[in-house]
């Protein structure tokens, strides 16, 4: 099994994740949270494991609480849904999950502005181009 760095853990917990099935049943899930994914574990030896990357997802969305849960949806890029809920006295799940997407983007977001950045400085074909008349 791969072994996670600490430090590259935001949270680890569980979760329960509603199945694709027809039944829709809930079904307990062991999960690690990192700044790059979220790391969805079939059972509690951590045997196989469903990486959903921070890169995939659109959002986190329909954050809905009841008296024993609070339920919410992750949406990916592909517009796949995937329902899950907590109970409400555990840590704020779909909060970190946010953060860690919104810090994700951030990073990418400068990372781009970099690339653009040294594109830029570099004088290739198309800036000659922009100042001819």
């Amino acid at each position: 099994t791969m072994k996670m760095p600490a430090e590259e853990i935001i949270i680890e917990g569980d979760l329960e994740k509603r199945s694709d099935s027809f039944l829709q049943f809930w079904k307990k899930k062991t999960c690690v949270l990192t700044k790059d994914s979220l790391n969805i574990y079939a059972d509690v030896k951590r045997s196989k494991v469903k990486e959903l990357k921070l890169q995939s997802i659109k959002k986190v969305d329909c954050v809905e609480r009841t008296d024993k849960f609070m339920y919410f949806t992750i949406v990916t890029k592909d517009d796949k849904e995937i329902d899950f809920r907590y109970s409400v006295e555990q840590a704020c799940w779909h909060a970190e999950i946010t953060l860690a997407l919104i810090s994700y983007q951030n990073r990418e977001a400068v990372q781009d502005f970099k690339t653009r950045q040294d594109e830029s400085a570099s004088p290739g074909q198309e800036r000659r181009m922009a100042r001819a008349p």
